[in-house]
C-alpha cells in the first residue's frame, strides 16, 4: 500500500530537539538518585543542575552547556556515552541522543519512495488465521493488515489512505479512545515512537506535517509530545473493549523486519482457553463484518 500524501512542512529543529531532550532528562533526576547531596527547598531548578550533570559525566560545565544549547557538532561518541550514563538513559534514549547530537553523521534520509510491504510479507499476514496482525511503518503508518486485524480494529480498507495512521486514529477518533481500556498508555507509546522517528529523520517534512497537524488538533498530543520521552516497546499486553465481544486482554509482539528496520510486524494473541481467546474466535467467524456496530441480519 502506498504512502499517503501529506502537505509539506518545515523540518523539526534538531538543535532545539537536542536541547529540550537533554533538559527534560536532566530535570527528571533527583540528586539523591545519583548519590549527590540534596539541599531541598533551596534548590532553584527541578532535577540536577548542569554543573552536577557535568561532574557526573566527567566533562566541563561549559562543554555540557554548549551541548544542552543544541551544539553537538563535535561531540564524541565517548562523551555521549558518559552523558547517557550520567542521565541514566535507556538504550532507546541513548540512541535518540546520538541521532540528535551527531546530526548529519547519524541521521537517516527518509526515502521519497512510498513505503511498500514485500509481497511475501503480505502473504504471511493472510496466512495468520485467528491472529490479528499488521505491518506498521514510519510515522505510525499502517501499511498492511490481515482479516483478523480488520475484525479487531475495524476495516482500515474503508478509510482514506491518509487516515490509516495509528497517531491519527488514536488522537482524532473517539471510537479508538473507547477501544483501548488504557488509552493514555497507547497514546504515550505512539508519541514515544514518533519521537524516535523524528530523531532518525529530522528532515522528514511529512513527519513534521503530521506532528504539526496533531499538535493543532489535540491538546493531549501536545502534552505528550512536550515530554520528549522516547521508548520502543516490542511486546506487552493490551486491554481492549470491543463493542461486539466486550473485554479482551491480548498479548502483542512487535518484530522489526530484517530487510527494512522502519517496518514492524505486530501480532496479537490471547492466552489459550481464556475468555479473550473465545472472543477472538467469535470475531474470526464474523471477519470484516465485526465493525463497531453489531452486524445486521
Amino acid at each position: 500500500m502506498e504512502d499517503h500524501p501529506l502537505p509539506s512542512s518545515p523540518p523539526l529543529d534538531r538543535r532545539a530537539e537536542l536541547s529540550e531532550f537533554l533538559r527534560t532528562r536532566r530535570a527528571r533526576l533527583h540528586p539523591s538518585d545519583v548519590g549527590l547531596p540534596d539541599f531541598g527547598r533551596h534548590r532553584r531548578v527541578p532535577g540536577l543542575r548542569r554543573e552536577e550533570l557535568a561532574q557526573l559525566a566527567g566533562v566541563s560545565v561549559a562543554y555540557y552547556t554548549r551541548l544542552e544549547q543544541g551544539n553537538g557538532r563535535n561531540v564524541s561518541a565517548e562523551v555521549l556515552d558518559s552523558i547517557a550514563r550520567a542521565l541514566r538513559l535507556t538504550d532507546a534514549e541513548h540512541a535518540h541522543l546520538a541521532h540528535l547530537a551527531k546530526g548529519k553523521q547519524h541521521k537517516k534520509k527518509a526515502s521519497a519512495r512510498p513505503q511498500q510491504v514485500r509481497a511475501s510479507l503480505g502473504q504471511l499476514l493472510e496466512s495468520m488465521e485467528g491472529v490479528p496482525a499488521y505491518i506498521v511503518g514510519r510515522r505510525s503508518e499502517i501499511l498492511a493488515w490481515n482479516r483478523m486485524a480488520a475484525a479487531l480494529f475495524g476495516d482500515w480498507a474503508e478509510l482514506p489512505v491518509a487516515e490509516r495512521n495509528w497517531a491519527r486514529l488514536t488522537f482524532l477518533r473517539p471510537d479508538y479512545r473507547e477501544l483501548f481500556v488504557d488509552w493514555e498508555q497507547k497514546a504515550t507509546d505512539i508519541v514515544c515512537q514518533l519521537r524516535m522517528d523524528a530523531g532518525c529523520y529530522p528532515d522528514d517534512p511529512r513527519l513534521s506535517a503530521l506532528v504539526g497537524e496533531l499538535s493543532v488538533k489535540s491538546g493531549e498530543f501536545r502534552r505528550l509530545w512536550a515530554t520528549h520521552d522516547v521508548k520502543e516497546k516490542s511486546y506487552g499486553v493490551k486491554r481492549m473493549h470491543h463493542s461486539l465481544v466486550g473485554e479482551l486482554s491480548l498479548n502483542y509482539e512487535s518484530f522489526r523486519m530484517p530487510g527494512d528496520q522502519d517496518q514492524a510486524l505486530v501480532t496479537y494473541h490471547a492466552e489459550p482457553g481464556s475468555a479473550s481467546a473465545q472472543a477472538l474466535r467469535l470475531l474470526a467467524s464474523w471477519g470484516t463484518d465485526a465493525t463497531r456496530v453489531a452486524p445486521t441480519a
